[in-house]
């Protein structure tokens, strides 16, 4: 097998450290998008996770939070500052993500950034057996149950989104929206 890109084997790395072993899929299309990493692995989209970046604005500087939601619910802003207590909460821009996390929007990974992020995660992922999480780059992911995947990226579960009301045909699932 081929070497990982860098920015994968720091995900594999990082599940090693912790016990895990993973199997990173690669594809010659993008999954940057839950419909799409959906459709390349025949999973829901609720399946999905996405990980997406918050930051609060404080008098010392931003601070991060990533956010690890299913496919198919959006974050809610309200219960995202209410669960970390922050009066100001936002979406990171692309550059402070990559900055933040080390890893470009569509590939950011739950877990591996060079530096510890606050993380929360979607209870609505407890649903599934398997979820599947991007591991670095927009074309690689790999499958975890829930429950490791909460012990990989130490994130804390509690409600972060409101689920779609619409129906998954018709709800827009991009990776890159909150």
């Amino acid at each position: 097998m081929p070497q990982a890109p860098a920015s994968v084997q720091r995900v594999i790395d990082a599940a090693a450290r912790k016990g895990v072993t993973l199997e990173v899929r690669f594809f010659e299309r993008s999954t940057h998008t839950a419909a799409e990493a959906a459709a390349a692995v025949g999973a829901e989209v609720g399946q999905i996770v996405k990980s997406l970046v918050f930051v609060a604005e404080g008098a010392s500087g931003p601070r991060p939070c990533l956010v690890l939601a299913s496919g198919a619910n959006t974050v809610d802003l309200a219960l995202l500052a209410n669960a970390l207590t922050e009066p100001r909460m936002r979406r990171a821009t692309a550059e402070e993500a990559r900055d933040l996390t080390g890893f470009a929007i569509g590939g950011i990974p739950p877990f591996g950034h060079p530096t510890p992020i606050r993380t929360l995660m979607d209870p609505d992922l407890g649903r599934f057996e398997t979820v599947w999480a991007a591991a670095g780059t927009a074309n690689a992911v790999f499958a975890v149950g829930p429950q490791t995947l909460r012990v990989l990226a130490n994130a804390n579960v509690t409600p972060i989104s409101a689920a779609p009301e619409q129906g998954p045909e018709q709800q827009p699932a991009n990776a890159t929206s909150a």
